[in-house]
């Protein structure tokens, strides 16, 4: 008995696995950070492009050239 429990304690596989899944997670959480962050960036962007366009086409008649 006293020799399964050494064995047990001196066993870190499990600490190894755990550490690589933590290590996962925060990277999954880093690049859904990233990622948010990013497309309300590009969001922004594209609005502002959108009115500027808008903007243009109401100066000069709106609509397609005929």
């Amino acid at each position: 008995m006293v020799k399964l429990f050494a064995r047990f304690k001196k066993d870190e596989s499990g600490a190894t696995a755990i550490e690589y899944g933590l290590i996962a997670a925060l990277i999954g959480v880093a690049i859904i950070v990233g990622a948010g962050s990013l497309g309300n960036t590009l969001n922004k962007k594209f609005d502002s492009i959108a009115t500027t366009v808008g903007g243009a086409s109401a100066t000069t008649g709106g609509g397609a050239a005929k």
